[in-house]
């Protein structure tokens, strides 16, 4: 099962939080790149998604009311339903990560990524990906107003401010921009990608260093740690559950079905990074350790299933969906060129 380089650089970030953390004036400016960086960061999102090809993914409706459902319903239900398992398997910290991690909007280019390696709708999934990403932006920061309250950083007029300066603006400038930027952003694409990991390391850095200062690691042992893996193990398991049967349920096609259970069941890193530092300030560090476990958990776990499922019979996908084989795989041929040129 594939491990994620990045996540092996995120984790060697917070070793280096861990033995240097920043202090003093350091901190104070690791604190403003970070916020530059998550503001930027956003700008490029805004300018990446593509409002015509988002639009045109309106046509199938259901699915994407779906996976929104399941991403933005179904996984904060089953968040909050976890408040039971405090104390015995996770701390009250632990939990008010796990919570967040349950309000992140879904990925994109992975949800693709496995789509297309079980021969799904890949067209289905690069929309939906990129309906779940903009909503987030939006629903994300007010779920987490709502649910975790004061718990989850204070939040406060000052906080709903910070929100819409660091992530609405940057984002909705990004997308004016578009026209006029498109182009540029789509010849450097990889280099804007290295600067968007790279900008997702400093986010990174800057709140494990305030935690460390704060001392705030010390509340979470080894056996924790556990409890909270068991616990995402079983959370994902259920997720994957749900938007495969659920979709069966729904009389969606195989190929549909599998669209809506890689985007319904996964949850973002770059965005859930950003918007937790903006939302849990000085403890964001805790915020983000449930998000970035269950990732790597996510892409373990959803690229076996994609496997198991591209070695299904392809002719179940194609008289699902009323189409020839032919013509759905040029269709996940056209689609995955789409979304690799709008990111």
């Amino acid at each position: 099962m594939p491990i994620d380089p990045y996540i092996l650089l995120l984790l060697g970030t917070v070793g280096l939080a861990a033995l240097v953390p920043a202090r003093g004036t350091g901190a104070d400016v690791a604190s403003g790149a970070s916020t530059a960086a998550i503001a930027f960061l956003f700008f490029l999102y805004g300018a990446r998604l593509s409002t015509r090809e988002a639009m045109d993914g309106l046509k199938h409706w259901r699915l994407h009311v779906t996976v929104l459902a399941c991403t933005f319903v179904v996984f904060p239900l089953l968040g909050l339903a976890a408040r039971g398992l405090v104390p015995v398997f996770l701390t009250h910290p632990l939990y008010q990560g796990l919570l967040f991690l349950t309000l992140v909007p879904s990925t994109v280019q992975s949800s693709i990524a496995f789509t297309s390696m079980a021969r799904g709708n890949v067209p289905a999934a690069i929309c939906a990906g990129s309906f779940s990403s903009l909503v987030g932006i939006l629903v994300t920061p007010l779920l987490a107003a709502a649910l975790l309250g004061s718990g989850g950083g204070g939040f406060s007029a000052d906080s709903i401010l910070k929100i819409v300066l660091q992530l609405l603006v940057p984002f909705l400038a990004g997308q004016v921009l578009r026209r006029w930027i498109g182009p540029f952003i789509t010849r450097h694409k990889k280099v804007l990608g290295l600067v968007d990991r790279g900008s997702i390391l400093l986010v990174v850095y800057t709140a494990f260093s305030e935690g460390m200062v704060q001392g705030i690691w010390h509340q979470v042992s080894p056996i924790r740690l556990g409890g909270l893996l068991v616990v995402e193990a079983v959370l994902l398991a259920v997720m994957l559950t749900l938007t495969w049967y659920g979709g069966k349920a729904l009389r969606f096609g195989r190929a549909d079905r599998i669209a809506i259970q890689f985007a319904g069941s996964k949850k973002s890193l770059a965005s859930g990074l950003p918007m937790a530092s903006v939302l849990f300030g000085a403890h964001a560090s805790l915020a983000v350790l449930p998000l970035m476990l269950f990732h790597q958990m996510q892409l373990m776990v959803c690229a076996v299933i994609a496997k198991r499922r591209s070695r299904d019979e392809p002719a179940e996908t194609s008289e699902a969906e009323g189409v020839t084989p032919s013509a759905s795989a040029e269709a996940s041929r056209t689609a995955v060129g789409t979304g690799t040129r709008s990111g």
